[in-house]
């Protein structure tokens, strides 16, 4: 019908505007009635040349073409004499467009996408183009769930053939759900099917998750999770026979109504390898995630899949194909699955590439690599390179390609592309901690000192509690075995009466030398030995304890040590990790023959599993012990441990759990435990940050006079809310948490921050 009507008003057009002819020898042309269009556009349009011979079926051509260009609104052809006259009236000019009213969707992607359909400043006014954008931009908002959006398009004429266009847009409010009806189940109850979705009624946390605003795409998608449910469990012919989508008159509630046919269950009775088995089976069978008896899982079946497929690209077959060929029976209810692999050629890696690294010389990142020239290719090995390189800490993206080597099947670059960031900084800042009172900072830092790698730092740090003068250096690759070797020194004055410790302080320097030695990928050795002196201040109202020490064993201390530890790493990031964990157990002591003789062991476990892709559970324990030993039958009084903080168990005034001394004030124990359970988020609307991260928490823990005294009933607990903000000025962290079981003499402490101060 449209089609006819268009055809009816283009003749109507070409009867009224292209007159009869007599044939007659076109002598010349003139065109009139152009305003913007240069004579040279109609002539490039205009299938009629001088010296051509002019007809009424010529008319009708010419005027069909210039039409056709969008150009004109409408054409007439007349003759005089020899000469033909084209007379035109130019469309308008869009001189503006505004868009007004669009909250959803941002009006710079809109003005994008009306451009590239020929509708912007400047260009010719088509109607039918404006009756097409307001079409797809309705289509938008629906995909959006907002069924109730107006969208009014106003055209307004303005002088020298130009038009205004004002796209005014009522957005309307999402559509929400209002009931989701599940039909033909018969195996699961509506509950546990509906518990898959990611669309659902509204609930506590809807205003969060948004998982009531419908959308067709998010339907989609749980209509293929809800496949994905039945066929993981082994009914392998279910089906969905309808959906149907009704909306309220109102168009704000929705009702979904999903008909299904779960069929039979079925089981695997027998599973095969098959093809060209470049490895030997033995080592792909335990790839297998799914076995003869079990039930039919497709999830299980592509797990399979990929498992082979990794195995065999980590030997070379980077573009190797495993096909599962099922063969169904129906009456037993039974499925064999045959793996059939092709392998493919053996894929070799010709060279490492590395572009963007502007600063950092390529040997850096050579180092890290796990793949190496030459040898076969191994995705896990590429992978493991790139995080590795983002672990540097120089990179603010790390990017990696391996195209294959033109002229070859069986060769492929790897090349590796970053994006540096500054890896040094100089900072002055100043923070607060309600232990340490005010702090003032200062430290210049370099962890890719001349793009070498290497790690230079001086810091100055002064608080109520400490005054810290530091210098460090690290070489990670002092040999090209991956052995590192760092040095440094320290002055440090501190005052534990105001870090809410015993009344007495302390004046340390020292130095060290410290060694590191990989054992594996994930796993690592340290060795140093360090040389300090330490005097001892104590005043006359010190308590009981201290003076004893004192008397017994002086105020100035020189020693030796030796400090050893060992990290089992597979995080994925060093800050805010959300995946892997960390094992480490360290050691110190003091070399037999110095002023001070005593050891500490400290051990950690941490861990992170993502729960979605913005939620981590996140565990860490922590437990130390210490001992003297020689003229020291226990630990010295100022290398106690300590508990209680917004870094220790929150709730619980900074160190003041675990023993007290003749005064009352916290000293410390030579035995401490920390566990805390935490649920990581990002926050709401900034679900991307890399800089803040939310958490809910359970902490438990306490500090005792010595292992033998450990006691269960006597662990402190916690639950509360905290987050972790990276600022300019230092890491700022906040929490807020009910003690569970505080007893008489502890000291509370609901609210608690830090700024400015290291973690």
């Amino acid at each position: 019908m449209q089609r006819r009507l268009k055809q009816l008003i283009l003749g109507m057009a070409l009867s009224s505007s292209a007159h009869a002819f007599d044939a007659f020898e076109v002598q010349d042309i003139r065109i009139e009635g152009l305003q913007r269009i240069a004579p040279g556009t109609v002539f490039n349009y205009l299938p009629v040349k001088v010296g051509d011979s002019f007809t009424t079926l010529e008319s009708e051509r010419a005027i069909r073409a210039l039409f056709k260009s969008g150009y004109f609104k409408n054409i007439s052809l007349e003759r005089d004499g020899t000469v033909l006259v084209v007379k035109v009236v130019e469309r308008p000019a869009i001189s503006s467009i505004k868009i007004q009213g669009n909250e959803d969707i941002e009006t710079e992607p809109l003005l994008d996408s009306l451009k590239d359909v020929g509708l912007a400043e400047g260009n010719v006014f088509n109607r039918s183009l404006l009756e097409k954008v307001e079409q797809e931009l309705e289509r938008q908002y629906f995909t959006r769930g907002k069924y109730g959006v107006k969208i009014e398009t106003t055209v307004t004429p303005l002088e020298r053939n130009r038009v205004g266009i004002l796209i005014d847009i009522s957005e309307g409010v999402v559509a929400r759900i209002r009931q989701i009806n599940v039909v033909g189940n018969e195996v699961f109850d509506d509950e546990t099917l509906l518990d898959q979705f990611e669309q659902g009624k509204t609930g506590f946390f809807s205003f969060y998750t948004k998982n009531d605003q419908y959308a067709k795409q998010k339907l989609a998608a749980d209509l293929e999770t809800l496949r994905s449910y039945y066929q993981d469990r082994g009914y392998i012919n279910f089906n969905i026979e309808s959906t149907q989508v009704s909306i309220t008159p109102d168009k704000k509630d929705i009702y979904i109504t999903i008909s299904i046919s779960e069929g039979e269950q079925y089981r695997v009775s027998e599973v095969r390898l098959s093809g060209e088995l470049v490895v030997p089976a033995e080592q792909l069978f335990p790839e297998f995630r799914i076995n003869a008896g079990d039930v039919f899982s497709r999830k299980r079946v592509t797990e399979t899949v990929t498992r082979i497929s990794d195995k065999l690209g980590n030997r070379g077959y980077a573009f190797a194909n495993v096909n599962t060929v099922p063969d169904v029976n129906e009456e037993t209810r039974e499925v064999a699955l045959t793996f059939f692999v092709d392998p493919g050629k053996r894929v070799y890696v010709r060279r490492i590439n590395f572009a963007g690294n502007t600063k950092t010389r390529d040997e850096v990142l050579r180092q890290e690599m796990r793949q190496m020239e030459g040898g076969w290719f191994s995705a896990q090995k590429v992978e493991r390179s790139r995080t590795r390189l983002q672990r540097l800490g120089y990179f603010e993206e790390v990017n990696v390609e391996t195209p294959a080597v033109p002229g070859t099947a069986d060769q492929v670059d790897v090349n590796f592309s970053v994006t540096e960031q500054p890896s040094g900084s100089i900072s002055v800042g100043v923070g607060f901690s309600q232990t340490s009172g005010f702090l003032l900072n200062g430290s210049i830092s370099q962890d890719n000192f001349l793009g070498s790698g290497r790690h230079v730092s001086a810091a100055l740090n002064t608080s109520s509690v400490n005054r810290v003068y530091s210098f460090s250096y690290t070489n990670p690759y002092y040999t090209i075995d991956g052995v590192s070797r760092g040095f440094g020194a320290f002055y440090r004055e501190t005052d534990a009466d105001e870090a809410n410790i015993a009344d007495y302080s302390t004046d340390t320097y020292g130095a060290n030398v410290t060694y590191g030695f990989p054992i594996s990928e994930f796993n690592s050795f340290r060795f140093g030995f360090d040389a300090d002196s330490l005097n001892l201040k104590v005043s006359d109202f010190a308590s009981t304890e201290i003076r004893d020490f004192v008397d017994e064993h002086g105020e100035d201390f020189k020693s030796l040590g030796v400090s050893a530890s060992f990290a089992h790493d597979t995080r994925n990031r060093r800050i805010f990790p959300s995946q892997g964990g960390l094992q480490r157990i360290s050691g110190e002591s003091k070399i037999p023959g110095s002023q001070l003789e005593f050891y500490k062991i400290t051990t950690s476990a941490e861990h992170y599993v993502p729960l979605t892709r913005l939620f981590v559970l996140a565990s860490k324990l922590d437990v130390g012990y210490g001992d003297g030993y020689g003229e020291y039958s226990s630990l010295p009084f100022f290398e106690n441990f300590y508990a209680g903080g917004v870094r220790s168990v929150r709730g619980f005034e900074d160190n003041s759990l675990g023993p007290r001394d003749s005064d009352g004030d916290p000293l410390g124990g030579s035995f401490r435990t920390v566990g805390k359970v935490e649920i990581l988020f990002p926050p709401p609307f900034l679900t991307d940050s890399n800089s803040v991260r939310l958490s809910t928490f359970f902490d438990i823990g306490n500090v005792f006079p010595g292992a033998e005294d450990f006691s269960g009933d006597e662990l402190r607990m916690s639950v509360g809310l905290a987050g972790t903000w990276l600022s300019p000025i230092g890491p700022l962290a906040v929490s807020i948490a009910k003690p569970l079981n505080d007893k008489s003499g502890d000291d509370t402490q609901e609210f608690q921050f830090s700024l400015g101060a290291g973690f």
